[in-house]
């Protein structure tokens, strides 16, 4: 198969390419722009394979997107390429309207001009997965969980945009007979995880001694899913999918911030022990902007039909996370140096708030 992946040098981008590398049998396309959080250096051991090829290119480039489908003859491809930090979206959403609304359009008109096009088997064969998320459903009580019934209540500037982008394939779908499928995931964490994200964030500013930022009081509630378990899912879907359906892909590791943090704390306690205890530098923030309550994934149709589980849960899979941020500071120095130093993101609105509220 030749599959074309966007997004590829991003955290599960990454994670997908890696999988591929080690397991073969795919001829790999990684088509990604290599913007702040597409990070070559998660490709180590994937760029000299032989069935793998890289080409630094923009999704809204509509030229260069059809030159890739017609030089590399996908068979699939899966989307990955996306503007993904929702605090980045509230300081400024124009980077994600482009890359993720008019991107994913690119992607589906090329797509679309170049299915119709195969004959036989080809045609049948081809597919097309958009990975996108559990934030376009909205925000849950306390009770709850999204299914892929679920309506659409976007409720950030990123969620919007993925909204959007889901409403597209679904209607490329619909309207052109594109076999197209989309995935809607929970909270992603693990390895090459972009430090701006909570675990990674939270596990180098303990290291660093510096405080751990909690919005609110860390009530938030999200499933949290090890990126390996989602890119299997990815795989399952991508072979075995049915084009027109939507699979919700969770977790099932339902977890308030604040444990999160406390739990990351407890291990570095015990793997990189200091003088007093990490939980000291929790540090209690003014909460996002709309920050969504609770977000739980009902992944009962992946399960039954695909026979997809998660093989992680949320402690082991945390331990192996803490573990590779601490024997693999080559990665995350070069970062923290350079394009993010862990400064706090999304406080457009708080200032104001702040003025208004003292006037």
């Amino acid at each position: 198969m030749n599959l074309l992946v966007t997004g590829g040098a991003g955290f599960i981008g990454s994670a997908v390419l890696r999988h591929l590398a080690a397991q073969g049998g795919v001829s790999v396309m990684n088509a990604d722009a290599l913007t702040y959080a597409g990070n070559p250096d998660s490709l180590v051991g994937v760029e000299n394979a032989s069935n793998y090829i890289f080409e630094k290119v923009d999704i809204c480039d509509s030229a260069a997107i059809e030159r890739l489908f017609r030089d590399h003859k996908p068979d699939a491809v899966m989307h990955l390429a996306a503007e993904s930090h929702v605090d980045r979206s509230i300081d400024g959403a124009a980077d994600f309207i482009r890359t993720n609304i008019q991107g994913t359009y690119v992607l589906l008109e090329t797509a679309r001009r170049y299915w119709s096009e195969l004959e036989g088997s080809r045609r049948t064969r081809f597919r097309f997965l958009h990975v996108s998320t559990d934030e376009v459903y909205g925000t849950l009580g306390s009770s709850g969980a999204f299914s892929e019934r679920s309506a659409y209540a976007p409720n950030s500037p990123y969620a919007a945009s993925k909204a959007a982008s889901d409403h597209l394939v679904r209607a490329w779908q619909r309207t052109y007979g594109l076999p197209a499928m989309i995935s809607n995931c929970s909270n992603n964490y693990g390895p090459y995880q972009f430090p701006e994200k909570l675990i990674p964030l939270t596990i180098l500013n303990a290291l660093e001694g510096r405080p751990l930022p909690v919005y609110g009081r860390g009530e938030n509630v999200r499933d949290w899913l090890y990126v390996e378990d989602h890119v299997a899912a990815l795989m399952l879907i991508l072979r075995e999918g049915r084009p027109g359906e939507t699979y919700n892909v969770g977790g099932g590791a339902q977890m308030r911030n604040i444990d999160v943090v406390r739990a990351i704390c407890a291990l570095m306690d015990e793997m990189a022990p200091k003088s007093h205890p990490h939980a000291d530098l929790i540090d209690f923030v003014a909460d996002r902007p709309g920050h969504d309550l609770r977000y739980a994934i009902d992944a009962k149709k992946i399960k039954q039909e695909l026979g997809w589980s998660p093989r992680e849960n949320f402690a082991s899979g945390l331990r192996r996370t803490v573990a590779w941020y601490l024997e693999n500071r080559s990665w995350w120095e070069r970062i923290r140096s350079g394009v993010y130093r862990g400064e706090r993101l999304g406080t457009c609105g708080l200032a104001t708030a702040a003025r208004l509220e003292s006037v």
